[in-house]
């Protein structure tokens, strides 16, 4: 039986998500952003709540972990670094490892950049990717405890996955990341597509995730810092794929 995966919103843009296991009834919860959003969709499902997986210590991602341990005693899964305070862990993981979900296997991948500890989850039977804020739909988490080097090659880990991949990310920030990459690339025919559908998908109050990573290696720029077409295009002829994502982000930082 295939995998269900319930999205929903928590805080005032990020993403929930209940990943469940119909076989075993295990369901973890990708991140914690906070509690109430989270015990609402379990119990509309009629799920019972066994792990949580965290992808980086930052408060709008683990800010209901304490009170989600306390009422279910759910396992807490996070990333190796002991130096960030997420409370109440039970298990952690690294790079190449794998957490079971009842059936499910999520394997674990360190995608450093925007902190040191992020890690992302690899869904491969179900072709889901949990990146948190590594990747973003058209975009890319802003570079905060690591470095542009660091995040880019992060992303070169992401990109390899296969383009049928379904990508959940921790924000509901496309909007915004299509206004910034139509400055960059006008012309790119997957990004306009991109647009119109984001237009028309916020307009009917519809989440813009999943988005297929196949898309997003066309229509995301920084998934193509190593394209001499976008170099050009930010008049970096010759330049690092390193030196166009560094240039890319800080424009994006400023937009």
């Amino acid at each position: 039986m295939a995998a269900e995966i319930r999205a929903f919103p928590c805080l005032s843009d990020n993403f929930g998500y209940l990943i469940h296991d119909p076989e075993t009834g295990a369901t973890a919860s990708v991140d914690a952003p906070e509690a109430a959003p989270i015990i609402r969709q379990l119990d509309a499902e009629g799920w019972q709540l066994t792990d949580i997986l965290i992808t980086h210590h930052h408060h709008d991602h683990v800010g209901g972990v304490a009170e989600l341990k306390q009422t279910y005693g759910c396992r807490v899964v996070a990333p190796h670094d002991r130096t960030t305070g997420i409370a109440a862990v039970d298990q952690r993981v690294a790079h190449g490892d794998i957490v079971k979900v009842g059936n499910l296997l999520a394997r674990v991948l360190e995608t450093p950049g925007h902190t040191l500890d992020h890690i992302s989850y690899v869904f491969d039977s179900e072709k889901a990717l949990f990146a948190a804020d590594t990747l973003f739909s058209i975009g890319c988490g802003r570079v905060f405890e690591g470095t542009y080097p660091m995040m880019w090659d992060s992303l070169l880990k992401l990109r390899a996955l296969p383009d049928d991949f379904r990508l959940y990310c921790g924000h509901e920030y496309t909007a915004s990341n299509v206004k910034f990459a139509l400055t960059v690339e006008p012309d790119n025919e997957a990004l306009k597509a991109r647009a119109e559908e984001v237009t028309r998908l916020r307009a009917a109050g519809q989440p813009t995730i999943p988005s297929l990573l196949g898309h997003e290696k066309k229509a995301n720029v920084f998934l193509r810092a190593d394209d001499p077409a976008v170099a050009i295009k930010l008049h970096m002829k010759g330049a690092s794929p390193e030196q166009v994502f560094a240039e890319l982000r800080e424009r994006k930082n400023k937009s």
